[in-house]
């Protein structure tokens, strides 16, 4: 028989031998130890692979408990989702008082103090703010002996009373259309929902007439959606500018900043890079006046000065003219975004479109512009991010976003107190809509990423 190698690990093998040659069978590896992989394996690399990382993990722990089980208790366990009116979220002064009888505990936590005197007091209805709620208990035996009774002295903030819900589904609709007609309400129902699938279109991959259907979103829906809107024709009941409101007029105002700001600023970053004189120093002079200003003072510029420039008697609509300062201003902004993503690109990209002869149009269209586009994609989302919570602002010069709404609905006299879950709504809306426009611009990081 022929000698056989050795070869270096051969113990954990095995090999057959034949008549003229030696076959090896290695065995199948082990599995690796199961503290090192899956979610056991994950929790030791990243939350506690030292005595100090543990201890800032416990802590950590802690604090989010004590922050989410504090939210859930206020939002969901203690809330109130039923009614149609304040008075569905008053606390019931008996149930309150029962509870206080029964574990010996006040509603703020604090454990109540017996006394050996009885007293009886009643509990009036409609207690009012800070009045004293009193009345006699009867404790359990084993915590008052003798049977004796005590008497509960409660302070109306002790009282801890969950999120008041009823308030946000009685307001719900106000808040979305503003004072909008209810009546006339599927008309901004039916543009927003159209301008949602049409977006979703554009921007999916793999379907036909895209760039047609972006055409349409450019330029013939705007006006459909402003007749839609403010009706007057084809028989719809005619509805003035200044009853929009809500998250319908925040819409309103962002996309139509958004869609016009994005051209203009481009135009305005070329212009600025313009070998012409008039046009660069033009375009200099607007860029740096609009971004050396707060956006609160070009909307009172909008609002008042704009109309100066206009012949007398020109009725100038108060949207319009807030619509017009905010789209400069942001293109202001975009215009500089686009100016950096030009310059980060090297010159070697300028000579290549000048050596193919192309135009100066042409070589932005189709070189330049697609390239610098993809530079600049986090940078004008965050810009764009930016003004749809700034849209907020627009209440100082009369008009009701949605912030607006919920404001005017806390001033009623009957939902007066409730402001935290109108934020609170608020704040989950503006997430919804920022953070899907944050998505987005990753996927198209990704999409449009070459390696160089």
């Amino acid at each position: 028989m022929r000698a056989l190698r050795w070869w270096k690990g051969s113990a954990m093998s095995q090999i057959d031998y034949g008549e003229t040659q030696a076959v090896f069978t290695p065995r199948p590896d082990l599995p690796p130890p199961a503290a090192t992989v899956g979610v056991l394996g994950w929790v030791r690399a990243n939350l506690v692979p030292n005595w100090f990382n543990a201890v800032i993990t416990l802590v950590g722990l802690g604090v989010i408990y004590y922050i989410v089980s504090g939210l859930l208790t206020w939002a969901v366990f203690d809330a109130h989702f039923a009614g149609n009116s304040r008075q569905a979220c008053k606390p019931n002064v008996n149930i309150v008082m029962d509870k206080v009888a029964t574990t010996g505990i006040l509603p703020d936590g604090t454990t109540l103090q017996l006394e050996t005197t009885a007293a009886r007091v009643a509990v009036p209805e409609g207690v009012s703010p800070n009045v004293r709620w009193e009345r006699r208990i009867e404790p359990r035996p084993q915590r008052v002996a003798g049977g004796r009774y005590a008497r509960v002295a409660v302070e109306e903030d002790h009282i801890i009373e969950g999120a008041c819900w009823v308030f946000i589904f009685v307001r719900f609709d106000q808040f979305i259309y503003g004072f909008y007609p209810k009546d006339e309400r599927w008309r901004p129902t039916v543009v927003i929902g159209v301008g949602l699938l049409l977006i979703f279109y554009m921007l999916t991959d793999g379907l036909p007439h895209r760039g047609r259907v972006a055409m349409f979103l450019l330029l013939p829906f705007p006006v459909i959606a402003y007749f839609m809107f403010s009706g007057g024709v084809l028989g719809l009941e005619y509805v003035s500018n200044d009853k929009w409101g809500g998250l319908l007029l925040t819409i309103i105002i962002s996309s139509v900043a958004i869609t016009g700001a994005l051209p203009l600023g481009i135009a305005l970053a070329l212009g600025r890079r313009s070998v012409m004189p008039i046009i660069r120093w033009f375009c200099i002079v607007v860029i740096e006046f609009f971004r050396s200003v707060p956006m609160i003072t070009i909307l009172f510029m909008a609002m008042v000065v704009l109309p100066l420039f206009l012949p007398p008697g020109t009725v100038f609509d108060q949207l319009l003219r807030v619509l017009i300062g905010v789209t400069i201003f942001i293109a202001a902004y975009t215009a500089e975004v686009v100016r950096g993503g030009l310059q980060a690109l090297p010159k070697g990209q300028y000579e290549a479109a000048d050596a193919l002869g192309l135009g100066y149009f042409k070589m932005m269209r189709l070189i330049i512009l697609p390239q610098a586009l993809r530079i600049m994609i986090p940078a004008i989302v965050s810009l764009f991010i930016g003004i749809f919570k700034d849209t907020t602002l627009v209440q100082i010069v009369g008009l009701n976003d949605l912030l607006t709404m919920m404001q005017l609905g806390v001033a009623d006299a009957e939902w007066t107190g409730l402001s935290k879950e109108g934020y609170v709504v608020c704040g989950l809306i503006f997430f919804l809509f920022c953070f899907s426009m944050s998505r987005y611009s990753m996927y198209l990081e990704r999409k449009l990423h070459t390696g160089h």
